[in-house]
């Protein structure tokens, strides 16, 4: 028999050590208090991960609970927020066991001071099925500054940062579907991004400076890209030969012809896609450049309101079934 401590044990051995703020009052209220600074909005935003649709069962619990707090921090940075703390929602499966929450509340830890975010509270709570892990984060900014979908503009240069396409060649990894296997380090790369997304808190400074819109690719940078275009009320061109991708997703391109659809469509990238007009978009990119992040530029934003393409080799649009990974 697996003998289990309480709810409030748990908070009190794993998760009241990440309420580092005085205004978390130490987990043991039903609220927190967070003040921001004079001339300062709040940015808020939730994600929840399930088991069995964003993550493995068998991951390790510190992965776990570095992908759910990522993701939420990846959304913050893309609207231009210095992220500042979360609330967890902890929905625990059947088979849950005291070492699990152990290491799940370790990879909290590490990346609260990684990422210098803290707890102020949540819920924790059984599920009849698998773990369901909802955080709500908030991040900080200047009053008036928050970087939305809704401003590009025609002849502005669309950017993305990093690489595309690793972590969903990462889960096809894991699902045994791609047809020309990587190995060694490619293949290690690939499954890494699946497992640990990077936000890019980095770069929101620099969004706030030059970005007209901006969001972070997380259901598939053609369906993100799409997302953009219709809020901004225009429509935009990429360039397939200026994707930038990793080495092991580049070789899987040139020999698997599914995998382009997948570095696409497939999501889980937690890059940032922005928007930047043209005569800035020097200076926008050596600034992120400074940051430790590189962008690409991938395409332009034009005045046809129609969706948006992306332009093979020879310049012809490529067509896609769907756009984006989908949750329903």
């Amino acid at each position: 028999m697996v003998v289990r401590p309480s709810e409030f044990a748990l908070i009190e051995r794993y998760f009241r050590p990440l309420a580092a703020d005085p205004g978390a009052f130490g987990l043991t209220d039903d609220a927190a208090v967070f003040v921001p600074k004079s001339g300062e909005d709040l940015v808020l935003q939730a994600d929840l991960i399930t088991e069995g649709v964003h993550f493995f069962a068998a991951d390790p619990p510190a992965a776990i609970a570095a992908k759910a707090l990522r993701v939420n921090l990846s959304d913050l940075a893309g609207k231009g927020a210095t992220p500042v703390g979360y609330l967890l929602s902890l929905a625990l499966g059947p088979a849950w066991t005291e070492d699990w929450v152990r290491g799940f509340a370790d990879g909290l830890a590490a990346d609260q001071e990684r990422f210098r975010v803290t707890l102020y509270g949540g819920d924790t709570n059984r599920s009849a099925n698998g773990l369901t892990i909802s955080i709500a984060a908030f991040g900080r900014l200047p009053a008036g500054s928050i970087v939305r979908r809704s401003g590009a503009a025609p002849g502005d240069i669309v950017f993305v940062s990093g690489t595309i396409g690793d972590a969903a060649l990462g889960l096809r990894i894991r699902q045994g579907t791609i047809d020309a296997m990587p190995a060694g380090k490619a293949a290690d790369h690939l499954l890494e991004r699946y497992l640990f997304p990077q936000p890019r808190t980095e770069l929101a400074p620099t969004l706030r400076r030059y970005a007209t819109s901006a969001l972070d690719v997380s259901d598939g940078l053609m369906g993100d890209f799409a997302h953009l275009c219709r809020a901004s009320k225009v429509g935009g061109e990429l360039d397939v030969t200026a994707l930038p991708l990793s080495a092991g997703a580049r070789r899987l391109a040139d020999h698997d012809p599914s995998a382009l659809t997948t570095i696409l469509t497939g999501g889980d990238d937690y890059e940032i896609l922005a928007t930047v007009p043209e005569p800035d978009a020097d200076s926008f990119a050596a600034e992120s450049a400074k940051t430790g992040v590189v962008l690409s530029r991938i395409g332009r934003i034009v005045a046809d309101a129609g969706p948006p393409v992306i332009l093979d080799h020879d310049g012809r649009p490529l067509r896609f079934q769907r756009l984006s990974h989908t949750h329903f």
